[in-house]
């Protein structure tokens, strides 16, 4: 069978105080009917990534309401997971070639994966959700058997891609009864599914990630991690790749640090098991950074797990997520969470978080993102203002308990549909 993720223990009462009582009794309300359903999210990797992320946090919530929820993860090579990098980057549109080798080894390990992919006991799972190319074959590779519905979780941008790559994909996302995307957009050109859901990620506010942070304790994090607490500081916070433009945002500071010649610059990412490109990214980063001083980049191998994150972004006095295509974004939720305005790329899911000139800008060039950097360092109580803005408008929109109500209702209407 498939490896099985260990599962911590949440409990929906705890975001009472957070969000509104009555979102809470919505979620006990629509869960009554789904208790004991058994349900399985199957994906590439169990850290790194916003994909993990969510899982951490949605699959023991939905224990918690009463369903029998598990996550596996499928099995990998460098060889296969440098295939699959390939398709999330062509998916997104880039022009690179598929080959009939990088279409064997998809297939292959997809075939190997259906193998080990099985119902739970003796019986069927529910409601099996699928997330992204990595193991989008299993539907079609395994007839379908293991699970009563079929549900295909998209977390990227699908809307313009390399139609190679798309085209190779479509047949074996047509045998799923339901996709889930971010946005309408996104869907792309061609596929059709019986049942089409929208919903946008969300972030766990009591996650270590984004608990409240002592100003003094993120101050003394960064200090450790090679940081002036007492020196202005923008961050950004992404995996090291080329979409989500790192070279570009130290271009951006060294634009800013003409004006501002105090100003330090942090790059944090996360390397994930199924993302051996990153390495690549990161070495190229590390070159275009070269000696300066004042750029800080760490990673989740050399010192920045959840709680330097979380102090990175609570000591910036500005977020930076200059990505070129982006299928939401995260980290955008949390620096907003966190209460810091942030700029970022007019692409993909991040206008969706960002309301422009209110909790932050959406920019579309470097000169542009240098130019509100610095508008917003010195006005800090601007930069304040749009913090927290942008803090009331993750509350309402993007927290975990309404990720947990959309996948409920969905559940809800798929077994009204039997």
């Amino acid at each position: 069978m498939l490896r099985q993720v260990e599962i911590a223990v949440k409990h929906l009462e705890d975001y009472r105080p957070i969000v509104e009582s009555e979102v809470i009794e919505e979620i006990l309300d629509l869960a009554e009917p789904l208790k004991g359903s058994r349900v399985v999210h199957v994906n590439a990797t169990d850290y790194g990534g916003g994909v993990a992320e969510i899982l951490q946090a949605l699959v023991p919530l939905m224990r918690d309401v009463g369903l029998d929820a598990h996550w596996q993860v499928i099995e990998g090579s460098n060889e296969f997971f440098n295939v699959t990098k390939a398709f999330h980057n062509g998916l997104q549109g880039m022009d690179i070639p598929l080959t009939q080798e990088m279409k064997a080894t998809w297939i292959r390990y997809n075939q190997l994966n259906a193998k080990k992919f099985e119902g739970p006991g003796n019986g069927l799972w529910d409601f099996a959700v699928i997330h992204d190319p990595q193991p989008a074959g299993l539907c079609q590779l395994t007839r379908g058997r293991p699970a009563r519905h079929w549900i295909w979780r998209c977390h990227i941008d699908t809307s313009q891609p390399n139609r190679e790559y798309w085209d190779f994909l479509v047949p074996y996302l047509q045998l799923y009864e339901t996709g889930i995307f971010t946005m309408r957009e996104y869907v792309g050109p061609g596929c059709e599914f019986e049942k089409l859901a929208i919903i946008p990620p969300t972030i766990d506010p009591l996650s270590p990630k984004n608990l409240p942070m002592d100003l003094a304790e993120a101050a003394d994090i960064v200090r450790r991690l090679g940081v002036d607490p007492d020196r202005p500081l923008i961050s950004q916070i992404s995996r090291f790749d080329p979409w989500k433009d790192p070279l570009g945002v130290i271009d951006t500071y060294k634009q800013v640090k003409q004006v501002l010649p105090e100003i330090q610059l942090a790059l944090v990412g996360s390397m994930a098991s199924d993302d051996p490109e990153g390495w690549n990214y990161l070495e190229k980063t590390c070159r275009r950074a070269g000696e300066d001083p004042d750029v800080c980049i760490r990673h989740n191998f050399n010192g920045a797990g959840a709680r330097e994150v979380n102090a990175f972004q609570t000591h910036s006095h500005v977020i930076v997520q200059k990505s070129t295509r982006e299928g939401f974004g995260l980290v955008v939720t949390e620096a907003l969470w966190k209460g810091k305005p942030v700029i970022g790329g007019n692409v993909g899911g991040i206008p969706l978080q960002i309301v422009h000139g209110v909790s932050g800008y959406l920019v579309n060039s470097m000169p542009e993102t240098a130019e509100v950097v610095i508008d917003l360092l010195q006005h800090p109580s601007k930069a304040d203002a749009m913090g927290r803005a942008g803090r009331e408008h993750v509350r309402k929109h993007f927290l975990l308990t309404r990720y947990l109500r959309d996948y409920l209702r969905l559940f809800r209407d798929l077994s009204t549909c039997m």
